[in-house]
């Protein structure tokens, strides 16, 4: 561990939309309306159908990753996810702020995939209707992985999901009910098929668009959670046995400064990001504000020599700034001042929303699932020799043996809706927890804790120890106030 006792945060330009024409023009009354009537003017309204807030650092407090660090001071929203609690607060980097800029983003998509209907709908215009149909997919795909229960086939028809909006706000405060899980998923599904048709690469910057690696990621992540293993071989095809140059070169970063290290894990330049988002957050900071975050005694569960199959050290740094909680240096903050004399303005941090690591994960499970054991061993293999210091191909060998027994078969500890064999459970584990690892802080442990049904322990300082138990309600998120309010149907509780 390599203690800090103070980075500074830089202040950069961050090539970031100002709030103006195209999101202005969704807060207007329908008459009152900007003409939204070219292709310029459909991509411009692109920009915005992404969120521009941040998921990340609710879902992991609410994981298995945290623990009570003892700082002393404690963030309500921290302390609410970390107790599996809706928020009180609707600001920055909140439950409610994130369900927003969901459904604000979903906004743009449908009034671009309604201009391009307009516009008669011509094929120079694919490529702008394929970003709308994958950002459109997208956010409802996070909404209903945070605000419903875990797909189920067998329990989807009748589980609440979460309004699935195709059409464009033509009225103020509109009302709407919520579709079921299966709805959800059917609507997503046809959103991503029919996306994947048109998205292209050709756009100035790649990265911050769904470019077809990109968007081929993200479905895989759909199809894994659905679990169908065929689509998501199909859509990962491309990705090849071993990709070298793809994956996050964890030697060269471990080598560089830490606040180097912040602004090259979110570079749109690193080969291994394939989607990167602008939210507008205060992610970079919760390593030195949240007391629910990776505590010394969660860091050396994790990273300890001992949880390495090849039994050496893990590539990964971890710093602190207070003593009690840690990091990994991924999150550049860039700070846009909106008044100088003032010193106030806000935050912005550059953030990893889908990369080949997790593609490459999602597509070795697959493999697992599909009985192909010796081609996932070779890929995790490769995959984890990546993660590891010193490692030699030549001598560090995974085998079946060594993930059995690293990797024990516990009775109801991961039960997904679908059967699994020893064999199968021993490897899904171990890619589950590669992918824990590999993606802390960025809250995807959240998304296997809720399709495994991991049962989660919070122990809290002077305080009852609380636990997620399989199948607990609080899994899925309470509706934020202002939609309750106006009429979408609470969760149970």
């Amino acid at each position: 561990m390599k203690n800090i006792k103070y980075i500074k945060i830089t202040t950069a330009f961050l090539l970031l939309i100002s709030i103006s024409s195209c999101d202005d023009f969704l807060s207007e009354i329908p008459d009152n309306r900007t003409q939204i009537d070219t292709p310029e003017k459909i991509s411009e309204l692109l920009v915005y159908a992404y969120p521009l807030a941040s998921y990340m650092d609710l879902a992991e407090t609410m994981s298995d990753n945290v623990d009570d660090g003892e700082l002393g001071s404690v963030s309500i929203k921290n302390e609410q996810s970390y107790n599996w609690e809706m928020h009180d607060e609707t600001n920055i980097d909140s439950e409610a702020y994130y369900w927003d800029a969901c459904y604000r983003a979903i906004a743009h998509a449908n009034q671009a995939l309604a201009s391009i209907n307009e516009l008669g709908n011509p094929a120079s215009l694919n490529p702008q209707k394929g970003e709308a149909l994958m950002a459109r997919a997208y956010s409802h795909f996070m909404l209903v992985s945070f605000w419903s229960n875990r797909y189920n086939p067998a329990t989807a028809q009748t589980d609440l999901g979460i309004p699935y909006v195709t059409e464009p706000e033509t009225q103020l405060l509109k009302k709407y009910t919520r579709n079921s899980v299966k709805e959800v998923f059917d609507f997503i599904q046809k959103d991503i098929e029919e996306g994947l048709k048109y998205v292209t690469n050709n756009y100035k910057e790649p990265k911050f668009h769904f470019n077809k690696d990109a968007a081929k990621a993200f479905a895989s992540r759909f199809y894994l959670v659905k679990g169908d293993w065929d689509k998501v071989l199909e859509v990962s095809e491309s990705i090849g046995s071993k990709p070298v140059g793809k994956l996050k070169d964890y030697a060269t970063l471990s080598s560089l400064a830490p606040d180097i290290q912040f602004i090259e894990y979110g570079k749109s330049s690193y080969a291994a990001n394939l989607l990167i988002g602008s939210p507008n957050s205060l992610l970079g900071r919760s390593a030195s504000s949240n007391n629910f975050y990776l505590s010394d005694d969660k860091q050396t569960e994790l990273f300890r020599t001992l949880t390495n199959p090849f039994g050496k050290a893990w590539l990964y740094d971890f710093y602190t700034y207070n003593s009690k909680t840690l990091f990994t240096p991924k999150f550049e903050e860039y700070f846009k001042y909106t008044n100088l004399t003032a010193n106030i303005g806000e935050a912005y941090v550059g953030v990893v929303l889908l990369s080949y690591d997790e593609f490459y994960l999602n597509r070795i499970e697959a493999l697992v699932m599909k009985g192909r054991t010796a081609e996932a061993n070779t890929e995790l293999e490769y995959f984890l020799g990546t993660r590891t210091t010193n490692y030699n191909p030549a001598t560090d060998k995974l085998t079946e043996a060594k993930i059995t027994t690293m990797y024990p078969v516990i009775a109801d500890e991961f039960t997904p809706y679908y059967t699994m064999t020893p064999l199968q459970t021993s490897y899904v584990k171990a890619i589950a927890e590669a992918r824990r690892r590999d993606f802390v802080h960025e809250g995807l442990r959240w998304l296997d804790v809720k399709r495994f049904n991991i049962v989660v322990t919070h122990p809290t300082f002077g305080k009852p120890t609380n636990i997620l138990v399989k199948d607990d309600k609080r899994r899925a998120m309470q509706i934020p106030l202002s939609a309750s309010n106006n009429g979408v149907e609470k969760n149970p509780r």
